[in-house]
């Protein structure tokens, strides 16, 4: 079995994403806390226009967002998964909510985590506990 790992790349962007070895370390310990096992998680960091088309092609959503997660695990407690980002998204939202790029690429990043380790956001009660998930882990980031 590989070394687990969490990867970041670019597609369509020129953001620059510093600090990574303490995000990766970030992450690893949020999974590791909920009980699951890291084997491997990409997050690709892209444009509005790269996600629509995602989103479009595989969802058969014709919207913009900041986040799609992609569960790829086989086994149970495993994660295995590619967490799609729109930097364009996350600058406007953190614009909109006043508070810096980073942050807000965070929270983005934590709550994609989440989805893999089976938090759900489609009911208010579910959205209002994955928001307090969220809200937790970025009170841990290093």
């Amino acid at each position: 079995m590989s070394k687990a790992s969490i990867n970041f790349f670019t597609e369509d962007t020129n953001y620059i994403l510093k600090n990574k070895r303490k995000l990766k370390a970030w992450i690893a310990s949020a999974i590791t806390a909920e009980g699951y096992a890291l084997q491997e998680l990409n997050f690709i960091l892209c444009s509005d226009d790269y996600l629509l088309r995602i989103n479009q092609d595989y969802l058969d959503h014709d919207t913009y967002t900041d986040v799609i997660t992609f569960d790829n695990s086989e086994a149970l407690k495993t994660i295995v998964g590619d967490i799609f980002i729109s930097i364009d998204r996350v600058q406007e939202n953190a614009k909109e909510i006043k508070v810096s790029t980073i942050n807000e690429l965070c929270r983005v990043m934590i709550h994609g985590t989440l989805h893999l380790l089976g938090y759900k956001d489609k009911t208010k009660a579910a959205k209002t506990a994955m928001t307090a998930k969220e809200d937790h882990y970025l009170l841990v980031l290093p």
